[in-house]
């Protein structure tokens, strides 16, 4: 195995050569860019009056890691492009290569750096991503004023439990503390038809099911009216599927948006694009892979021959025709016109044989 790559010394100083152009381009792009976009924001920040300069570094320090997590594929690009033009210029490749190694071989180092990439990058979007996600989205919702206390309250929620529909016009608290006001329970048989209507003023959970009260119900079939101080509904509807009206994939972790679409499932909600983007957290991460496979074209060609910039640019040009492919194959996928799987990993497959082609094409 070990002899597919250089030896330990070359390989080492090509991930080295490679990891700290990497980081160095993502470190100015992240700096160039939050200036750029603290300046459109720190006057909204600002107008609160009860804002300051703390309000404007909190700013900074939750939007900062989302920047880092969209460039940081951008910058293993543009690193990966950055080294192999110097080893070009300086010969290093056609060394390489003299000394029997095939392209696959001299690109190895790259690419096993990139995968240690990958996986930070997903450790970093779990962790830290999708918390600031989830917080700075919470406070632009309330203008960057103080952020009130999250009690759990939601309205118009639609639940599916069995064959029926229950509807509840707004659930606060959480767990067992949950309660419910307006509830509408709209029975139907196996085919979908519409046998009746039992409404609730409020409810409370009740062992497996939810206690309404007081209660009205309307059978269609004979148009009879009944009522009843109270009745249990909905029995194997937990209380998250109430209070997971909406969910924002990118403030949940791996981990947490799984179990959130298992909820909505239960719920009878759609979730192909939750889906797509719970798949697209993986592959997303895995996108730096790819980087020295499409940059790889800047590496092989006389360097004197005069194309190395033109080489440089189709490296780049692959790379970018990537990233606007998988953002348009997720646009699709939440528009319900790719299946999820596909929507997350189709651009992946299609670039990864693309960049083995025009790596074979071109390495002599």
């Amino acid at each position: 195995m070990t002899s597919f790559f250089p030896s330990r010394t070359v390989a080492l100083y090509m991930a080295r050569l490679f990891l700290v152009r990497t980081f160095a381009i993502l470190a100015g792009l992240v700096l160039v860019l939050q200036a750029l976009d603290l300046l459109s924001e720190s006057g909204k920040i600002l107008s609160v009056a009860s804002n300051g300069d703390a309000e404007v570094w909190r700013y900074v320090s939750l939007r900062a890691p989302q920047i880092v997590a969209r460039f940081l594929p951008f910058s293993v690009l543009l690193g990966t492009i950055l080294t192999l033009i110097t080893m070009n210029q300086n010969s290093e490749i056609v060394a390489l290569k003299s000394s029997g190694l095939s392209a696959h071989q001299v690109l190895a180092p790259l690419i096993v750096a990139s995968i240690g990439v990958a996986v930070l990058s997903f450790a970093f979007n779990d962790r830290v991503v999708s918390r600031a996600t989830a917080t700075l989205s919470a406070w632009q919702k309330v203008n960057y004023q103080q952020l009130p206390v999250d009690r759990g309250d939601r309205s118009n929620v639609w639940v599916r439990a069995g064959t029926d529909l229950v509807e509840a016009d707004r659930i606060s608290g959480r767990g067992a503390d949950a309660r419910l006001r307006g509830v509408t329970v709209y029975e139907r048989s196996g085919d979908g038809i519409l046998r009746g209507l039992t409404y609730g003023t409020q409810g409370r959970r009740e062992g497996d099911g939810w206690l309404i009260y007081p209660v009205q119900r309307f059978e269609v079939a004979t148009g009879k009216v009944t009522r009843a101080a109270s009745g249990i509904v909905a029995r194997g509807v937990t209380p998250d599927q109430f209070t997971l009206a909406s969910v924002d994939a990118d403030g949940l972790s791996f981990l947490g948006l799984r179990a959130a679409i298992a909820d909505l499932n239960e719920a009878g909600r759609p979730t192909k694009a939750l889906e797509g983007a719970l798949w697209h957290k993986l592959s997303g991460p895995l996108s730096s892979v790819l980087m020295p496979l499409l940059g790889a074209v800047a590496a092989f060609g006389i360097a004197r021959s005069g194309q190395l910039f033109v080489r440089a640019v189709i490296g780049m040009a692959l790379g970018f025709t990537y990233f606007v492919a998988d953002n348009f194959a997720l646009a699709m996928g939440n528009l319900g016109a790719y299946p999820p799987f596909l929507a997350a990993w189709a651009p992946f497959l299609l670039f990864l044989l693309i960049g083995e082609a025009v790596l074979l094409r071109t390495e002599e």
